[in-house]
């Protein structure tokens, strides 16, 4: 957003609402209210299975429903979004990640516990999708970094609840701990939701705002994009990121405790975790607007095989579980603003949301792959086998990103907003 637009953005919505630092501050305050449903769920999978006396398998399909409904609805989420804005869907949001979360103290059987977490899923889904969406709009020129502070509001965003969680859990119970941070984290988002806005220009569809004149292109549509060779290759290497990070989300305590690692040791290294994810997010997403998102992902996702191939070795000790951690979700929370900010790099802003919402739903397979599955091939073949089969996919998707490199750009987009005009 060049210096005009942010004149004409105070103009419209006054100083406060109209600072872009303002819009993107508050969409990561919301993101941090989300962090938990997927980041802090492995610290209740025992006192579940313990309370419904269930498998493993059986109580991770909840986390598996909650990344489904996360992520396959955002296409649909990512329409709308473009088409009415931020602030109603984060109030929705808002209302169905408070009872959802909530909820989960208070059922009394797997299927409900399923129900109330593919709810918080819906309305994670909303907030995701529309904190991305107001982070590209308003920092065009900041793409790679503006989408990783928000990538790491989800990511590190449960670093602070996780002591919290630890110790409501210990003290009143895991109904307790649903209860009080689902109502917390309802009400916040609540709050923020009342400030969101597109920039001026980009509040309708973009179909409106963008009214091409003689000689200007938009960003690729949805059904576009889905007829390009970049799209499905960009599809394979998020999925093949995803499996890994979210088989460690889901299973690092049941996995800490299958090998004996202490309890102070979970707590400490799922805390780093977040805190790395937080770090990844930001610092490589500052780095591939230096030096090319392809670039960077090769990179970043070598270093994410090495660790995830490693982490049943190195993490059977208490220190080694915290650095391993660590260094693990470094390289992979990271994935979460480049592909982002490739997707409109790549497709233009336009439809970002939309766009993007294709692309994300990705995680759903791999929410399935490393909840689910992963948690019933452990079973039969081992956390060893798991984690390298894991870390071989992460390297695929690195070697993928040097064939995204040598395929051109689908178009170069120029998007008119009030009149001015700008390569997105």
């Amino acid at each position: 957003m060049n210096d005009q637009q942010k004149v004409n953005a105070k103009e419209v919505y006054g100083p406060f609402f109209g600072n872009r630092w303002v819009q993107l501050i508050s969409a990561v305050i919301a993101m941090v209210m989300i962090a938990n449903l997927q980041y802090a769920w492995t610290l209740f999978v025992p006192s579940v299975q313990k309370a419904f006396n269930a498998s493993l398998g059986a109580v991770q399909l909840g986390f598996s429903l909650f990344i489904w409904f996360e992520t396959f609805a955002q296409p649909v989420e990512g329409y709308l979004l473009d088409k009415f804005g931020p602030r109603l869907f984060f109030t929705i949001a808002g209302v169905l990640v408070g009872i959802g979360w909530s909820s989960m103290g208070l059922v009394h059987s797997l299927s409900g516990l399923y129900f109330f977490y593919a709810l918080s899923g819906l309305g994670a889904g909303f907030i995701y999708g529309g904190s991305i969406a107001v982070a590209i709009r308003w920092f065009g020129d900041k793409r790679g970094l503006a989408a990783g502070l928000i990538a790491a509001g989800f990511g590190a965003g449960s670093a602070p609840f996780i002591p919290i969680i630890g110790n409501l859990l210990k003290t009143s119970g895991y109904q307790s701990a649903f209860l009080y941070t689902g109502i917390f984290q309802g009400v916040v988002v609540l709050i923020v939701a009342q400030i969101l806005r597109y920039p001026p220009g980009q509040q309708k569809h973009a179909s409106h705002a963008a009214k091409e004149a003689e000689g200007e292109k938009r960003g690729l549509k949805p059904w576009e994009v889905l007829r390009t060779p970049q799209f499905y290759l960009l599809y394979l290497m998020f999925l093949a990121m995803t499996v890994g990070g979210l088989l460690l989300t889901a299973n690092a305590k049941p996995f800490a405790k299958d090998v004996g690692v202490a309890s102070a040791f979970v707590i400490a290294g799922v805390t780093a975790d977040r805190f790395g994810n937080g770090f990844g997010r930001v610092g490589w997403g500052w780095i591939s607007d230096k030096f090319g998102r392809e670039n960077t992902m090769f990179v970043v996702f070598t270093l994410n095989a090495i660790f995830t191939a490693l982490f049943p070795f190195l993490g059977k000790s208490g220190n080694g579980y915290v650095i391993i951690m660590f260094l693990m979700m470094l390289t992979w929370g990271e994935m979460f603003s480049l592909f982002p900010s490739l997707n409109a790099d790549r497709f233009g802003t336009t439809y970002a949301a939309s766009n993007y919402g294709l692309l994300y739903s990705a995680k759903g397979i791999g929410g399935l792959l490393g909840g689910v599955v992963a948690s019933y091939l452990v079973s039969s073949f081992g956390w060893t086998t798991v984690f390298v089969a894991s870390g071989v996919l992460a390297f695929a998707a690195a070697l993928g990103a040097l064939v995204v490199k040598r395929l051109p750009k689908p178009v170069d987009t120029v998007v008119s907003v009030q009149g001015t005009s700008h390569v997105v």
